[in-house]
Order: C-alpha cells, then sequence, then structure tokens
C-alpha cells in the first residue's frame, strides 16, 4: 500500500487521531524526565506551555499547512518557544513541499527583520506511521523543533522600491538579475520571517502575502493531508518537551549544572532555527526567593539588543504583558558610564537600575542577545541577599565578588 493511501486510511479509521492524542500524552509526561526540584509553580507552567506548545503546532501544521493555500502567519498570542524576545514577532509559513513561491509585501518603519528558510528531520509521509509507540527515540527521525536554517535575508540586503514595496522569490532555480531571492532545497520544510521591534507604539510592520508561483487553485483538504498534519503537530510538541529537557540538564545545554552563567555559543543558538546575524548568551539562573541576582554589562554598538528572563520551559514570564521580565535598547536604564544593571529579585530593592520582577520563580532560563554586530559585552554577577540591597544598596556588591561571566564556550 503506498503511503499515501496508509496515511488515508489511518485518519479514516481513527488511528491517525489516536496516536496524535498518545503522542501528547507522552509529551505531556515528559516533565517525569527532569531531575532536580521542580516547584508547583513550575509544574503548573509546564502543563500550560503543553497547551501552549499544542495550539501553536496546530496553527502552524494543520491550519497554515495547505498546499495550496500557503498564508504568513504569526505564533500564537503569549506563545514564546525557545527564549523568544518579547519584541520579535515570527511569521511562519509551511511548505509541504520546495515549490517555488512569492512574497511581496511593504517594507514598514520597524528597524530590521530577516527571513530565513528552514529544514527539519522529516518523512515524506508521516501520517502513514505510528510515532506514539516510538517515544522520544523517534524524533531521531521525525522531529519539527529540531529547526536548522539554510539561507536566510535581511532587511538591509533587500532591494526595496522607493514606494517601500518588495518582492521576494522562493525557489530552487535562480530567478535571473534583479530579483531578491532565496534559495530552497528539496528538504525545506517552512519559512520564519523575524521582526525586530524597538518601539511598537510608534513603528509600523511591514505587510507581507506569499503565493505559488504556479498559482495553483486552493483544493479541499484530504484524509492523507490531515493524518499528516497530526503527525506532524504531535511530533512538534514532543520535540519542544524534549528540546526544554535537553537545554536545561541535557547534552544540549545542561544549564542546570552550570547555573548562574552566561554563555555566547553560536552552536547552541542555531540549534532552533536561529540565523547567524547576532550573537546570543544562553544560561540557566537560580535563587531563593528572599535573594537577589544582579548583573552589570555594558552594550556594543548593535542594531538591537536585549535581555530577558524566562522560566526553566524557555517561556517569558507572565509580567511581559505588564512591561516586565525585559529590556532592550530603547527601553532601559543606563548608568552614566554606559553600564546597564539588573536586577532579578520578588521586589524592588530599590537601588536604581532596571528591576526584573523573578515573579515567584526560583530558576530558570535567561538569553543576552546583540543583533547585526560582531561584538559582545561581559557580564558581571553578583547573588546575594535582597534585605542586604535594600538596606545597604550597591555597597552591598563588592567587585571581589562578582561572578565573570560572558564567555564564549564554541
Amino acid at each position: 500500500m503506498a503511503a499515501s493511501e496508509q496515511a488515508r486510511a489511518r485518519l479514516v479509521s481513527g488511528q491517525a487521531w489516536d496516536d496524535f492524542c498518545d503522542t501528547l500524552k507522552l509529551a505531556g509526561r515528559h516533565i517525569a524526565a527532569f531531575d532536580g526540584p521542580l516547584s508547583d509553580l513550575d509544574r503548573a507552567e509546564w502543563y500550560r506551555f503543553m497547551t501552549r506548545l499544542t495550539r501553536s503546532s496546530m496553527e502552524r501544521l494543520i491550519e497554515n499547512a495547505e498546499p495550496t493555500r500557503p498564508r504568513l502567519r504569526d505564533m500564537v498570542w503569549r506563545q514564546s518557544i525557545n527564549v523568544q524576545t518579547v519584541d520579535q514577532d515570527h511569521l511562519m509559513c509551511q511548505f509541504d513541499m520546495a515549490r517555488d513561491y512569492r512574497i511581496t509585501g511593504t517594507r514598514g518603519t520597524i528597524p530590521y527583520f530577516v527571513m530565513a528558510v528552514l529544514t527539519c528531520p522529516a518523512p515524506a509521509a508521516p501520517g502513514a506511521v505510528d510515532w506514539a509507540a516510538q517515544g522520544i527515540e523517534g524524533l531521531k527521525r521525525f522531529d519539527p523543533s529540531n529547526l536548522k536554517t539554510t539561507g536566510f535575508l535581511a532587511s538591509q540586503q533587500l532591494h526595496i522600491e522607493p514606494d517601500g514595496t518588495f518582492e521576494l522569490i522562493l525557489s530552487q532555480n535562480d530567478p535571473g538579475d534583479g530579483h531578491n531571492w532565496l534559495r530552497l532545497t528539496p528538504e525545506t520544510n517552512c519559512i520564519m520571517i523575524r521582526l525586530v521591534w524597538s518601539n511598537r507604539a510608534r513603528e509600523v510592520a511591514p505587510a507581507m502575502t506569499i503565493e505559488r508561483i504556479d498559482h495553483a487553485a486552493p483544493e479541499p483538504v484530504t484524509p492523507a493531508l490531515i493524518a499528516d498534519g497530526l503527525a506532524w503537530t504531535g511530533q512538534a510538541v514532543l520535540g519542544y518537551a524534549e528540546l526544554v529537557r535537553n537545554w536545561w540538564q541535557g547534552a544540549q545545554g545542561n544549564f542546570a549544572a552550570r547555573l548562574n552563567r552566561l554563555d555566547y555559543s553560536r552552536a547552541q543558538y542555531l540549534s532552533n532555527g536561529g540565523v547567524p546575524d547576532r550573537h546570543v548568551a544562553f544560561g540557566g539562573w537560580e535563587k531563593r526567593a528572599d535573594e537577589a541576582l544582579v548583573l552589570e554589562f555594558t552594550p556594543p554598538p548593535c542594531e538591537y539588543w536585549n535581555f530577558q528572563l524566562c522560566n526553566i520551559w524557555q517561556e517569558n514570564l507572565d509580567t511581559f504583558e505588564d512591561g516586565n521580565g525585559w529590556i532592550n535598547n530603547t527601553r532601559h536604564l543606563v548608568e552614566p558610564d554606559g553600564t546597564v544593571r539588573v536586577v532579578i529579585a520578588e521586589a524592588d530593592p530599590g537601588v536604581g537600575g532596571n528591576w526584573i520582577n523573578s515573579y515567584g520563580h526560583e530558576r530558570g532560563i535567561w538569553g543576552l542577545r546583540f543583533v547585526q554586530t560582531q561584538a559582545t559585552a561581559q557580564v558581571r554577577l553578583w547573588r546575594v541577599p535582597l534585605s542586604a540591597l535594600a538596606d545597604r544598596g550597591l555597597a552591598t556588591l563588592e567587585p571581589a565578588e562578582a561572578v565573570a561571566t560572558g564567555q564564549f564556550v564554541d
């Protein structure tokens, strides 16, 4: 039986749906693979994370994966995968295979955007296969979270008309001189467009649409297409569940074993769809509720920078909706000598700088990124009692006790 017919049969019989549900169960139970302390807050956010991954993956891999109806869609509300900055929107379009596409749009007024085409391990007809029984081992063959960038174009590299409009061709063959072009391969799965904001209240986003160049007429969905979409969605949720475990205490990061530091790693950043136009330092952080973490760094000249605080599951803390949880190059307080000071604590100790509310968390992931620059920043870090910082102020920060971090590890 052909793979497409197997996928059809699995959907019609309900087997594809059962396998999808079993894969979601497996992903949710993956919290048991985490060693070390997990608070009730960590566990509550884990299961909410599972619902967010499911919602986001359904949007991207079922609703937004019809071959004859390509669409560019943003991530769903409040979803932040893999330390995604609050100042970035991710427009994505899933490809069923590497066809030829055209994106048309207007530049907008945001400072920067970058378009990247991506691939991941995936079989030709995933809906023909039972994945839940394969567990984590199945991710070696099929892992929608394991995105790798195969090509990218930054907004500064695009030819843009005087009226602010542009056109981009996505194809396997070069369309010739005079065209903005991103090369696709037969393995290309999707495109991701990162929109980088400095001030959402004042700036205008680019407006973009995507179409197939062959102008194929829209077609109804088929059982095989939905079987494939269910498989993609289930494996995406399981893949991200394993990804956050691997970053926290696995071979890909193991941040739990080296807490309260920031490591610049090109390999770490590029391991999940990153583009090599920036330096990003990731790490794990930890403190008790009665302690504070204080960081100091001097940002280099760059297009954009930010520092953000996340939970173990690499999500922005809920306080981002209140304007807390991160700072960037346009929204921060700076010392007279150019130093940026960040104070992470349950309450503002009143020592100036940039207070970030840890919001009931005692550990998590953090990130420091600098976009379009070859320079980085070293970081000085202190872990101190919150009461001492409130009573003695900055005198609590003994220079000799600072931890020097912000090192390259590859």
